[in-house]
């Protein structure tokens, strides 16, 4: 079992930054591929970037790719998501999310979730 409490969300103007962390705790959390998601209202969850259990490789959704990046730091069991230039439709509930296995497969789904943290853009 692992899990996942994410902080770091909040209020913040269009064009500005946020960083957006993941303490993980329970089985070892550097053997996990990781990810974020995010849920805007009304719509469905959807992918936001991942990464693999090294952090040697990551991967965007094409809507943020170039303003965010992920990060983690397996000595500190914390997953990170920075976001640059912040638009108004990135807000949402951000999650963050883990494999249970060491590299990311788009065609699969994590098997641990935080509680999610709320990003909200003000225009």
């Amino acid at each position: 079992q692992v899990q996942l409490v994410e902080s770091g969300g909040g209020l913040v103007q269009a064009g500005g930054s946020l960083r957006l962390s993941c303490a993980g705790s329970g089985r070892t959390f550097s053997n996990y591929a990781m990810a974020w998601f995010r849920q805007a209202s009304g719509k469905e969850r959807e992918f936001v970037a991942a990464i693999t259990w090294t952090g040697g490789t990551t991967y965007y959704a094409d809507s943020v790719q170039g303003r965010f990046a992920i990060s983690r730091d397996n000595a500190k069991n914390t997953l990170y998501l920075q976001m640059n230039s912040l638009k108004p439709e990135d807000a949402a509930v951000y999650y963050c999310a883990a494999y249970p296995y060491p590299y990311y497969n788009p065609t699969s789904s994590p098997d641990y979730w935080g509680q999610g943290t709320q990003v909200t853009i003000s225009s």
